[in-house]
């Protein structure tokens, strides 16, 4: 029977290989400090206690910036965010419609956590002022989930209505109105609020830096392998 030898593999692949991995772990660290940089300056925005600035529709706004609107809730419109978790608890953010002065989209006012209870929070917890009034609060978002499934809304006509990580549009088609492109984060000096400990999303800069310092050690390592692979190689043919 006959036999045939297998080929050797090419002397350049692993060094290939190697080169693409340390491409793909130099090319990582790099991201990571981008994405560093960018926290640190998401943590410099919120850090700033510049003064409120008087919010009208169409007016650009920058991330975690300080407004202060002047409107009417819709208190009979109010949607309750599930799965927010604070200190290892369960509850709700309360995400109440204001129509600004003037004509333009509503503005989602994040006015707050409460904790989950047996029963869904009636009128009398989520009350607001009918009147006119002023709301402070900061430049914020809805929160996104890392992997949604199935639909953002409870089915069914009543209100307050229960959802999962909405995106705006959703909002938009459940009010059966335009929204804003952003959330008022409601200031913790502001009345008919619940607890609210704001805080940048994510992990810190530090950490960035830190899995960036990981990935760089990685392409480092696989270099100073490749290199002593090579002239180990070298000397045996030598």
């Amino acid at each position: 029977m006959n036999t045939q030898s297998k080929k050797p593999l090419p002397s350049w692949l692993p060094l290939l290989v190697g080169a693409i991995l340390i491409a793909l772990f130099a090319g990582l660290g790099a991201w990571q400090i981008n994405r560093g940089g960018e926290k640190r300056v998401e943590h410099q925005l919120f850090e700033d206690e510049a003064d409120f600035a008087s919010w009208h529709n169409g007016l650009d706004v920058t991330p975690y910036q300080r407004l202060e609107v002047t409107g009417t809730y819709d208190s009979e419109h109010q949607v309750l965010l599930d799965n927010i978790i604070v200190n290892s608890r369960y509850g709700h953010y309360v995400i109440t419609p204001l129509r600004a002065v003037g004509d333009g989209p509503v503005l989602l006012v994040n006015r707050g956590w409460i904790e989950r209870a047996d029963e869904s929070p009636d009128e009398r917890q989520l009350g607001v002022p009918t009147e006119w009034v002023t709301v402070r609060g900061r430049v914020g978002h809805l929160p996104r989930a890392g992997m949604k499934m199935g639909d953002a809304f409870t089915p069914g006509d009543d209100w307050p209505k229960n959802a999962v990580y909405p995106s705006y549009e959703e909002m938009a088609q459940a009010l059966g109105t335009d929204v804003q492109p952003f959330v008022l984060l409601m200031d913790q000096g502001e009345p008919h609020g619940f607890s609210r400990q704001w805080a940048p999303s994510g992990f810190g800069p530090d950490k960035h830096y830190g899995y960036a310092l990981q990935w760089f050690a990685m392409a480092a390592v696989l270099s100073g392998l490749l290199i002593w692979n090579h002239r180990k190689k070298k000397f045996i043919n030598d």
